[in-house]
């Protein structure tokens, strides 16, 4: 990596396992740029800073905080393909225009250099994955009785959204997480294995409006606080 290039990067944040739609969209610029590929969320920013004038960057920057799986084979995993209807070989189809690692159909191009592994199998620009469901939960703080609507992955343990939550107060770690029921909750497990259980396709079903959807509580306890129990 450049010695200058760090200086266009973003900041670095926790790496998850998973990821919301919602996570990898803020992540829209030529310097700070993810994207989704069949459940996968890749990091690309260090790769298109380090080629940023070429314009095979341009369809990755145009696409960033998106998925663009529909970019690749659902197979093979690789770049989309057609036959050329004037030589009869088949040739890389880039709708968007032709991307970083792509090679060109000139086999005498050499307009980028030629790589080992391209990005898309390269598992170092992998970090994490995209939650195939994501759910909102009214975190309660009964110490100052703010309430704050998150949006988590459905397989996020109950530590992990704790982690999440540092955003909005950076003190969770010092809270005891409970259920409405003033029972623990067991941080190692997921909302489903703490019973806090998923109802919205139920609400969907009855014909509920999504703003009238009832959404499940935690309850945080600040541990120093001697009046709470």
């Amino acid at each position: 990596m450049p010695n200058n290039l760090e200086e266009f990067l973003s900041k670095t944040e926790p790496t998850r396992r998973y990821y919301t739609p919602y996570d990898v969209s803020l992540h829209f610029k030529s310097g700070d740029l993810w994207v989704v590929i069949f459940g996968e969320v890749f990091n690309l920013t260090s790769l298109v800073q380090r080629n940023i004038h070429s314009p095979l960057c341009q369809p990755l920057i145009d696409n960033a905080g998106k998925d663009i799986s529909h970019f690749f084979n659902a197979k093979t995993k690789e770049p989309l393909t057609k036959i050329d209807t004037e030589t009869g070989k088949q040739v890389y189809h880039c709708p968007y225009g032709r991307f970083l690692h792509v090679p060109s159909p000139d086999p005498t191009s050499y307009d980028e250099p030629r790589v080992d592994i391209p990005w898309w199998r390269d598992r170092n620009y992998v970090i994490g994955k995209l939650s195939k469901k994501v759910r909102k939960l009214r975190i309660i703080n009964m110490l100052t009785h703010q309430q704050d609507v998150i949006e988590v992955p459905c397989e996020e343990t109950i530590e992990e959204i704790q982690e999440r939550y540092l955003v909005v107060n950076e003190h969770a770690s010092s809270y005891t997480w409970k259920t409405v029921a003033n029972k623990p909750l067991d941080m190692e497990g997921t909302l489903d294995d703490n019973q806090i259980f998923d109802e919205t396709e139920r609400f969907e079903e009855l014909g509920i409006p999504e703003d009238e959807w009832y959404i499940p509580p935690i309850l945080i306890y600040f541990d120093d606080d001697l009046t709470e129990a």
